[in-house]
């Protein structure tokens, strides 16, 4: 067993996506054993996570803008692949998990009105994200 965020423990075999594909070795001329793959990948995660708790200055908004994904998605990507998986967590649960705290405490203490440039910016990729 791998400790996840918060110690959630995760098992199985390496089943890790990114946009529904499987992902490819880490290096092709030399694979990766698949249990220490997915080892590798949850600590990757929960240093992404990690980072993203410490850098509360960084708004969802913003990444989003910038890299098309948010704390809000790796949540609903966490409650999604535990769903997958039988592991009964919720919405709010998996926003804990990655916000470190309670989603409405954080956006208290944390999340800023977006300006019409963020909002601008948000609505111009989404169209772009239907379009392709």
């Amino acid at each position: 067993m791998i400790a996840g965020v918060d110690g959630i423990a995760n098992e199985g075999t390496h089943t890790s996506r990114t946009l529904g594909t499987e992902m490819p070795e880490i290096t092709p001329d030399a694979p990766t054993p698949g249990s220490l793959q997915t080892e590798i990948e949850a600590a990757v995660f929960r240093r992404l996570v990690g980072h993203l708790r410490t850098r509360t200055d960084v708004q969802n908004i913003d990444v989003m803008n910038l890299a098309g994904f948010c704390r809000n998605c790796l949540s609903r990507w966490y409650e999604e692949e535990a769903r997958e998986r039988g592991v009964p967590v919720d919405r709010s649960r998996a926003r804990e998990l990655v916000y470190g705290m309670p989603y409405d405490e954080w956006k208290r203490l944390h999340q800023t009105p977006s300006t019409p440039e963020q909002q601008a910016a948000f609505e111009s990729n989404r169209e772009e994200e239907t379009q392709t």
